[in-house]
């Protein structure tokens, strides 16, 4: 799956996960794209951000553009469904057509090795850690992290900043 060593890692793209679905995903697959990268829950008071994550993937998705959410259940223990529990919620309620992955762990002793890697990269401005759902990663299109913002930060705010990302070559 992660085959690479995480301090080998050079950018996003050396990731493979489960989907919600259960298929394998190689982050590979959104090379050349410009990634917005969420941890989500279903029952967290960030969630109808997923509205505005869906408005922003329909705006750009035809420039390069993907959001990438990673449901987890380590904050109030706001993603204790199943996979068929959260795709309602996503799928259902919310109607997002861009890409659910499996749950994981962002924080703790069995953190994904991709928020391993997130996290050094942009640790924030209290440290690494994760402190709530729905922080987001902005990835440019050679796969580096180049933004971390905390769950407090609406979609619609990073599009300027996504329109800068899609713009550079």
């Amino acid at each position: 799956m992660n085959e690479v060593p995480l301090d080998a890692k050079t950018s996003v793209y050396d990731f493979c996960l489960p989907l919600l679905s259960g298929k394998e995903c190689c982050l590979r697959d959104f090379a050349g794209q410009v990634l917005l990268i969420v941890n989500t829950a279903s029952l967290c008071g960030f969630t109808p951000q997923y509205a505005g994550l869906q408005a922003l993937y329909e705006r750009y998705r035809r420039q390069g553009f993907a959001v990438l959410a990673f449901p987890c259940n380590q904050f109030g223990h706001q993603e204790p469904g199943s996979p068929e529990a959260i795709g309602d919620v996503c799928y259902g309620r919310f109607a997002v057509s861009f890409p659910v992955f499996a749950k994981l762990e962002v924080n703790g002793p069995h953190t994904h090795p991709l928020f391993a890697y997130l996290k050094t990269s942009k640790p924030g401005w209290l440290g690494p850690a994760i402190r709530w759902n729905f922080t987001k990663f902005l990835i440019d299109r050679k796969g580096n992290p180049r933004r971390r913002y905390s769950p407090r930060v609406a979609p619609q705010k990073i599009a300027p900043t996504i329109e800068t990302l899609l713009r550079e070559v």
